[in-house]
Protein backbone atom coordinates (compact mmCIF):
# COMPACT_ATOMS: atom_id res chain seq x y z
CA UNK A 1 0.00 0.00 0.00
CA UNK A 2 0.97 3.39 -1.30
CA UNK A 3 1.75 6.44 1.26
CA UNK A 4 0.34 9.02 -2.15
CA UNK A 5 -0.29 8.05 -5.04
CA UNK A 6 -0.71 10.52 -8.03
CA UNK A 7 -2.49 10.47 -11.37
CA UNK A 8 -0.54 12.56 -13.55
CA UNK A 9 3.15 12.49 -14.61
CA UNK A 10 2.95 16.14 -16.12
CA UNK A 11 4.91 19.29 -14.60
CA UNK A 12 2.43 19.44 -11.65
CA UNK A 13 2.19 15.60 -10.84
CA UNK A 14 6.03 15.19 -10.96
CA UNK A 15 6.64 18.37 -8.76
CA UNK A 16 4.62 16.59 -6.33
CA UNK A 17 5.63 13.34 -6.70
CA UNK A 18 9.64 15.15 -6.12
CA UNK A 19 8.46 17.34 -3.03
CA UNK A 20 6.92 14.05 -1.14
CA UNK A 21 9.79 11.65 -1.99
CA UNK A 22 12.65 14.46 -1.37
CA UNK A 23 11.12 14.06 2.43
CA UNK A 24 11.08 10.65 2.44
CA UNK A 25 7.72 9.27 1.41
CA UNK A 26 6.29 6.69 -0.11
CA UNK A 27 4.69 7.93 -3.88
CA UNK A 28 3.54 5.74 -6.62
CA UNK A 29 2.82 8.27 -9.92
CA UNK A 30 0.32 6.69 -12.25
CA UNK A 31 0.17 8.06 -15.89
CA UNK A 32 -2.46 7.12 -18.76
CA UNK A 33 -0.33 7.57 -21.55
CA UNK A 34 2.53 5.28 -22.58
CA UNK A 35 5.09 7.96 -21.99
CA UNK A 36 5.52 11.69 -21.00
CA UNK A 37 3.53 13.83 -22.93
CA UNK A 38 5.71 15.28 -25.89
CA UNK A 39 2.61 17.90 -26.67
CA UNK A 40 4.42 21.49 -26.19
CA UNK A 41 1.32 23.14 -24.34
CA UNK A 42 2.71 25.87 -21.82
CA UNK A 43 6.02 27.75 -22.07
CA UNK A 44 6.72 30.46 -20.22
CA UNK A 45 7.85 29.80 -15.89
CA UNK A 46 7.59 32.81 -14.26
CA UNK A 47 10.52 34.13 -11.58
CA UNK A 48 8.89 32.15 -8.58
CA UNK A 49 8.22 29.37 -10.30
CA UNK A 50 11.82 28.97 -11.21
CA UNK A 51 12.65 29.77 -7.54
CA UNK A 52 10.84 26.49 -6.47
CA UNK A 53 12.53 24.32 -9.55
CA UNK A 54 15.80 25.35 -8.00
CA UNK A 55 14.96 24.63 -3.94
CA UNK A 56 14.23 21.17 -5.98
CA UNK A 57 17.92 20.91 -8.00
CA UNK A 58 16.38 20.92 -11.26
CA UNK A 59 16.46 24.12 -12.36
CA UNK A 60 19.82 24.37 -14.02
CA UNK A 61 19.28 21.57 -16.24
CA UNK A 62 15.72 23.77 -17.08
CA UNK A 63 17.73 26.73 -18.27
CA UNK A 64 20.62 24.93 -20.25
CA UNK A 65 16.98 23.98 -22.78
CA UNK A 66 15.24 27.12 -22.17
CA UNK A 67 15.64 30.83 -23.95
CA UNK A 68 16.18 33.38 -21.22
CA UNK A 69 13.55 36.22 -21.70
CA UNK A 70 14.61 39.85 -19.69
CA UNK A 71 11.34 41.67 -21.71
CA UNK A 72 8.05 41.47 -23.13
CA UNK A 73 6.10 43.62 -24.83
CA UNK A 74 2.70 45.32 -25.90
CA UNK A 75 2.09 45.87 -29.20
CA UNK A 76 -0.33 47.47 -31.98
CA UNK A 77 -1.02 45.36 -34.66
CA UNK A 78 0.56 46.97 -37.52
CA UNK A 79 3.87 46.44 -35.63
CA UNK A 80 3.67 50.32 -33.28
CA UNK A 81 5.21 49.18 -29.69
CA UNK A 82 3.07 50.26 -26.92
CA UNK A 83 5.78 49.51 -23.89
CA UNK A 84 8.46 47.05 -22.86
CA UNK A 85 8.64 45.81 -19.87
CA UNK A 86 11.98 44.92 -18.49
CA UNK A 87 11.78 41.97 -15.44
CA UNK A 88 15.49 43.02 -14.50
CA UNK A 89 13.33 45.51 -12.06
CA UNK A 90 12.39 42.44 -9.64
CA UNK A 91 16.58 41.91 -9.40
CA UNK A 92 16.41 42.36 -5.26
CA UNK A 93 13.31 40.37 -5.29
CA UNK A 94 14.33 36.83 -6.70
CA UNK A 95 17.26 35.32 -8.53
CA UNK A 96 15.62 35.03 -11.45
CA UNK A 97 14.31 38.38 -13.00
CA UNK A 98 13.29 36.78 -16.24
CA UNK A 99 11.13 34.59 -17.94
CA UNK A 100 12.15 31.28 -19.19
CA UNK A 101 10.33 29.97 -22.65
CA UNK A 102 10.67 26.48 -22.53
CA UNK A 103 8.14 23.93 -23.25
CA UNK A 104 6.79 22.03 -20.54
CA UNK A 105 7.89 18.77 -22.59
CA UNK A 106 11.35 19.22 -21.93
CA UNK A 107 10.82 20.30 -17.91
CA UNK A 108 9.09 16.87 -17.12
CA UNK A 109 11.80 14.25 -18.35
CA UNK A 110 14.42 16.25 -16.08
CA UNK A 111 11.79 15.86 -13.00
CA UNK A 112 11.03 12.31 -13.94
CA UNK A 113 15.09 11.95 -13.36
CA UNK A 114 15.40 13.79 -10.51
CA UNK A 115 12.84 11.75 -8.71
CA UNK A 116 14.58 9.36 -6.28
CA UNK A 117 14.91 5.39 -7.33
CA UNK A 118 12.04 4.14 -4.54
CA UNK A 119 9.08 6.27 -6.89
CA UNK A 120 7.02 4.32 -8.72
CA UNK A 121 6.32 5.66 -11.85
CA UNK A 122 3.67 3.27 -14.35
CA UNK A 123 2.85 4.08 -17.34
CA UNK A 124 -0.54 3.14 -19.16
CA UNK A 125 -2.14 3.33 -15.50
CA UNK A 126 -5.24 5.51 -16.35
CA UNK A 127 -7.82 6.09 -13.18
CA UNK A 128 -10.89 4.96 -13.74
CA UNK A 129 -12.56 5.60 -10.54
CA UNK A 130 -11.96 6.75 -6.98
CA UNK A 131 -13.28 5.63 -3.55
CA UNK A 132 -11.83 7.53 -0.06
CA UNK A 133 -12.97 6.94 3.04
CA UNK A 134 -11.05 8.00 6.29
CA UNK A 135 -8.89 5.33 6.51
CA UNK A 136 -7.47 5.55 2.59
CA UNK A 137 -8.47 5.26 -0.71
CA UNK A 138 -8.79 3.18 -3.47
CA UNK A 139 -8.14 3.87 -6.29
CA UNK A 140 -9.31 1.62 -9.70
CA UNK A 141 -7.00 1.86 -12.64
CA UNK A 142 -6.63 0.44 -16.24
CA UNK A 143 -4.48 -2.16 -14.60
CA UNK A 144 -5.87 -2.97 -11.53
CA UNK A 145 -6.77 -1.98 -7.83
CA UNK A 146 -4.39 0.19 -5.87
CA UNK A 147 -5.29 1.00 -2.01
CA UNK A 148 -3.42 4.12 -0.62
CA UNK A 149 -3.41 6.75 2.10
CA UNK A 150 -3.36 9.32 0.21
CA UNK A 151 -4.46 10.38 -3.65
CA UNK A 152 -3.52 13.41 -5.56
CA UNK A 153 -5.16 14.04 -8.94
CA UNK A 154 -2.98 16.27 -11.07
CA UNK A 155 -4.28 14.37 -14.21
CA UNK A 156 -5.52 17.72 -16.06
CA UNK A 157 -8.72 19.65 -16.94
CA UNK A 158 -10.75 16.30 -17.60
CA UNK A 159 -9.61 14.70 -14.31
CA UNK A 160 -10.41 11.17 -13.18
CA UNK A 161 -9.99 11.85 -9.96
CA UNK A 162 -12.35 14.98 -9.88
CA UNK A 163 -15.08 13.47 -11.63
CA UNK A 164 -14.46 10.16 -9.18
CA UNK A 165 -15.21 12.36 -6.21
CA UNK A 166 -17.92 14.11 -7.92
CA UNK A 167 -16.62 17.46 -7.79
CA UNK A 168 -18.18 20.19 -9.20
CA UNK A 169 -16.49 22.67 -11.94
CA UNK A 170 -17.96 25.44 -12.36
CA UNK A 171 -17.04 28.49 -14.67
CA UNK A 172 -17.61 29.63 -18.03
CA UNK A 173 -16.21 29.16 -21.91
CA UNK A 174 -14.49 31.75 -23.81
CA UNK A 175 -16.87 33.70 -26.79
CA UNK A 176 -13.62 32.25 -29.60
CA UNK A 177 -11.50 29.42 -29.45
CA UNK A 178 -7.59 29.99 -29.72
CA UNK A 179 -5.82 28.80 -32.59
CA UNK A 180 -2.35 28.04 -31.73
CA UNK A 181 0.53 27.59 -34.95
CA UNK A 182 4.27 26.78 -33.91
CA UNK A 183 6.34 28.04 -36.92
CA UNK A 184 9.83 27.59 -38.19
CA UNK A 185 10.70 31.43 -39.23
CA UNK A 186 13.31 34.41 -37.78
CA UNK A 187 10.29 36.66 -36.22
CA UNK A 188 13.18 38.80 -35.25
CA UNK A 189 14.23 39.80 -38.75
CA UNK A 190 10.37 39.83 -40.48
CA UNK A 191 9.27 42.53 -37.32
CA UNK A 192 12.44 44.03 -36.30
CA UNK A 193 11.98 45.11 -32.72
CA UNK A 194 10.05 42.41 -30.93
CA UNK A 195 10.45 40.88 -27.90
CA UNK A 196 10.67 37.16 -26.89
CA UNK A 197 7.12 37.42 -25.46
CA UNK A 198 4.77 40.19 -27.11
CA UNK A 199 0.85 40.71 -26.92
CA UNK A 200 -0.58 42.46 -29.98
CA UNK A 201 -3.59 44.48 -29.47
CA UNK A 202 -6.53 44.74 -31.50
CA UNK A 203 -9.96 45.01 -31.33
CA UNK A 204 -10.30 42.77 -34.42
CA UNK A 205 -7.86 39.87 -34.45
CA UNK A 206 -5.40 40.28 -31.55
CA UNK A 207 -2.62 37.65 -31.09
CA UNK A 208 0.23 36.79 -29.48
CA UNK A 209 3.77 35.63 -30.18
CA UNK A 210 6.07 33.89 -28.15
CA UNK A 211 10.05 32.62 -28.60
CA UNK A 212 10.49 28.81 -27.59
CA UNK A 213 13.54 26.82 -27.76
CA UNK A 214 12.56 25.28 -31.19
CA UNK A 215 10.21 27.85 -32.89
CA UNK A 216 7.65 30.49 -32.71
CA UNK A 217 4.28 30.33 -31.69
CA UNK A 218 1.45 32.35 -33.18
CA UNK A 219 -1.92 32.50 -31.18
CA UNK A 220 -4.83 33.48 -32.90
CA UNK A 221 -8.30 33.82 -31.48
CA UNK A 222 -10.97 32.06 -33.89
CA UNK A 223 -14.49 31.99 -34.14
CA UNK A 224 -16.44 29.36 -31.72
CA UNK A 225 -18.28 27.27 -33.91
CA UNK A 226 -16.27 27.20 -37.89
CA UNK A 227 -15.03 23.89 -38.85
CA UNK A 228 -11.78 22.91 -37.69
CA UNK A 229 -10.83 22.42 -41.24
CA UNK A 230 -11.54 25.69 -42.41
CA UNK A 231 -9.95 27.48 -39.64
CA UNK A 232 -6.65 25.53 -40.32
CA UNK A 233 -7.11 26.38 -44.13
CA UNK A 234 -6.85 29.85 -43.60
CA UNK A 235 -4.28 30.07 -41.40
CA UNK A 236 -1.44 30.81 -44.34
CA UNK A 237 -3.51 33.72 -44.94
CA UNK A 238 -3.74 34.83 -40.90
CA UNK A 239 -0.24 34.82 -40.67
CA UNK A 240 0.59 36.48 -44.11
CA UNK A 241 -1.25 39.12 -42.37
CA UNK A 242 0.59 39.23 -39.58
CA UNK A 243 4.11 39.55 -41.58
CA UNK A 244 4.77 39.29 -45.11
CA UNK A 245 7.60 37.09 -45.86
CA UNK A 246 7.09 37.39 -49.30
CA UNK A 247 6.84 33.71 -49.47
CA UNK A 248 4.42 31.20 -47.16
CA UNK A 249 4.97 30.82 -43.79
CA UNK A 250 6.73 27.20 -42.49
CA UNK A 251 4.11 26.31 -40.34
CA UNK A 252 5.58 23.06 -38.16
CA UNK A 253 2.19 22.25 -36.08
CA UNK A 254 -1.12 24.40 -35.41
CA UNK A 255 -3.61 23.22 -33.24
CA UNK A 256 -7.43 24.78 -31.89
CA UNK A 257 -8.74 24.52 -28.73
CA UNK A 258 -11.79 25.92 -26.73
CA UNK A 259 -10.40 27.89 -23.20
CA UNK A 260 -11.86 27.40 -19.92
CA UNK A 261 -12.33 29.64 -17.40
CA UNK A 262 -13.25 26.70 -13.94
CA UNK A 263 -12.27 26.06 -10.47
CA UNK A 264 -13.63 22.86 -8.32
CA UNK A 265 -15.33 24.26 -4.93
CA UNK A 266 -12.52 22.49 -2.98
CA UNK A 267 -9.35 21.17 -3.67
CA UNK A 268 -9.11 19.21 -1.00
CA UNK A 269 -11.91 16.11 -0.34
CA UNK A 270 -10.62 14.27 2.76
CA UNK A 271 -7.99 11.98 1.94
CA UNK A 272 -8.05 13.75 -1.99
CA UNK A 273 -6.22 16.67 -2.97
CA UNK A 274 -6.83 18.42 -6.42
CA UNK A 275 -3.85 20.60 -7.97
CA UNK A 276 -3.14 22.01 -10.87
CA UNK A 277 -5.75 21.79 -14.22
CA UNK A 278 -7.34 18.78 -12.29
CA UNK A 279 -8.70 22.11 -9.84
CA UNK A 280 -8.82 25.17 -11.98
CA UNK A 281 -8.20 25.91 -15.61
CA UNK A 282 -7.92 29.60 -16.84
CA UNK A 283 -6.88 30.94 -20.38
CA UNK A 284 -3.06 30.99 -21.28
CA UNK A 285 -2.32 34.51 -21.60
CA UNK A 286 0.51 35.59 -19.36
CA UNK A 287 1.41 31.54 -18.41
CA UNK A 288 0.00 31.46 -15.18
CA UNK A 289 -2.09 27.96 -15.68
CA UNK A 290 1.17 25.54 -15.40
CA UNK A 291 3.05 27.87 -13.05
CA UNK A 292 0.34 28.13 -10.56
CA UNK A 293 -0.44 24.32 -11.28
CA UNK A 294 3.53 24.09 -10.06
CA UNK A 295 2.57 26.52 -6.85
CA UNK A 296 -0.21 24.29 -6.02
CA UNK A 297 2.19 21.52 -6.00
CA UNK A 298 4.91 22.90 -4.26
CA UNK A 299 2.55 24.42 -1.57
CA UNK A 300 -0.23 21.92 -1.14
CA UNK A 301 2.41 18.79 -1.45
CA UNK A 302 5.05 20.13 1.19
CA UNK A 303 2.09 20.71 3.53
CA UNK A 304 1.11 16.95 3.36
CA UNK A 305 4.59 16.59 3.95
CA UNK A 306 4.32 18.23 6.96
CA UNK A 307 1.13 16.76 8.12
CA UNK A 308 2.37 12.79 7.25
CA UNK A 309 5.58 14.14 9.64
CA UNK A 310 3.01 15.00 12.57
CA UNK A 311 1.49 18.38 11.62
CA UNK A 312 -1.88 19.07 12.83
CA UNK A 313 -4.57 18.55 9.67
CA UNK A 314 -5.30 22.13 9.93
CA UNK A 315 -1.86 22.77 7.64
CA UNK A 316 -3.10 20.99 4.65
CA UNK A 317 -6.55 22.68 4.94
CA UNK A 318 -4.79 25.82 5.29
CA UNK A 319 -3.11 24.80 1.95
CA UNK A 320 -5.96 24.15 0.15
CA UNK A 321 -7.58 26.46 0.60
CA UNK A 322 -5.44 29.09 0.25
CA UNK A 323 -4.42 27.79 -3.01
CA UNK A 324 -8.12 27.59 -4.17
CA UNK A 325 -7.89 31.58 -3.25
CA UNK A 326 -5.20 32.00 -5.77
CA UNK A 327 -6.45 30.70 -8.58
CA UNK A 328 -9.69 32.63 -8.40
CA UNK A 329 -8.70 35.99 -7.19
CA UNK A 330 -5.40 36.30 -9.00
CA UNK A 331 -4.76 33.53 -11.35
CA UNK A 332 -8.35 33.83 -13.34
CA UNK A 333 -8.44 37.38 -12.65
CA UNK A 334 -4.98 38.06 -14.12
CA UNK A 335 -5.70 35.89 -17.02
CA UNK A 336 -8.88 36.73 -17.95
CA UNK A 337 -8.04 41.03 -17.66
CA UNK A 338 -5.20 40.30 -19.97
CA UNK A 339 -7.49 38.53 -22.39
CA UNK A 340 -9.93 41.83 -22.14
CA UNK A 341 -7.46 44.17 -22.82
CA UNK A 342 -5.82 42.58 -26.02
CA UNK A 343 -9.05 43.78 -27.98
CA UNK A 344 -7.25 47.33 -27.83
CA UNK A 345 -10.15 49.38 -27.03
CA UNK A 346 -9.27 51.14 -24.40
CA UNK A 347 -6.69 53.90 -24.32
CA UNK A 348 -6.16 54.50 -21.14
CA UNK A 349 -5.00 50.97 -20.55
CA UNK A 350 -2.51 51.64 -23.25
CA UNK A 351 -1.46 54.96 -21.25
CA UNK A 352 -0.83 53.12 -18.21
CA UNK A 353 0.69 50.56 -19.50
CA UNK A 354 3.26 53.31 -21.62
CA UNK A 355 3.76 54.80 -17.67
CA UNK A 356 4.70 51.17 -16.08
CA UNK A 357 7.73 51.50 -18.94
CA UNK A 358 8.63 54.62 -17.87
CA UNK A 359 8.48 54.28 -13.71
CA UNK A 360 10.59 51.09 -12.08
CA UNK A 361 8.84 50.91 -8.83
CA UNK A 362 5.29 50.90 -10.61
CA UNK A 363 6.89 48.49 -13.04
CA UNK A 364 7.74 46.37 -10.54
CA UNK A 365 4.42 46.29 -8.40
CA UNK A 366 2.98 45.40 -12.01
CA UNK A 367 5.25 42.81 -12.52
CA UNK A 368 4.94 40.83 -8.99
CA UNK A 369 1.47 40.50 -9.65
CA UNK A 370 1.86 39.20 -13.76
CA UNK A 371 4.27 36.93 -12.16
CA UNK A 372 2.41 35.34 -9.50
CA UNK A 373 5.11 36.79 -6.66
CA UNK A 374 2.31 38.51 -4.73
CA UNK A 375 -0.19 35.73 -4.87
CA UNK A 376 2.91 33.23 -3.34
CA UNK A 377 3.36 36.14 -0.36
CA UNK A 378 -0.53 36.93 0.47
CA UNK A 379 -1.26 32.88 0.92
CA UNK A 380 1.94 32.15 2.49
Amino acid sequence: MSTVVIAGAGPVGLTAALVLARRGIDVTVLEQGPELAAESRASTFHPPTLEMLSEMGVVESLLRKGLVAKTFQYRERGGAEIATLDLGVLANDTDFPFRVQCEQSKLTPILLDALPGGVDVRFGHAVEDVAADPSGVRVTTSRGILHCDWLIGADGAHSAVRRGLGADFEGSTYPERFLVASVSEDLESALPGIAPINYVFDPDEWLVLLRTPDHWRVLLPTPADSPDELELGRLAGRLDGVADLGRPWHIAHASLYRVHERVTSRFRDGRVLLMGDAAHVNNPLGGLGMNSGIHDAVRMAGALAELLAGAPDAVLDRAAEARRTVAVDHVQRTSRANWSGLHGHDDEYRRGLRALATDPAAARAYLRRACLMDSLEATA
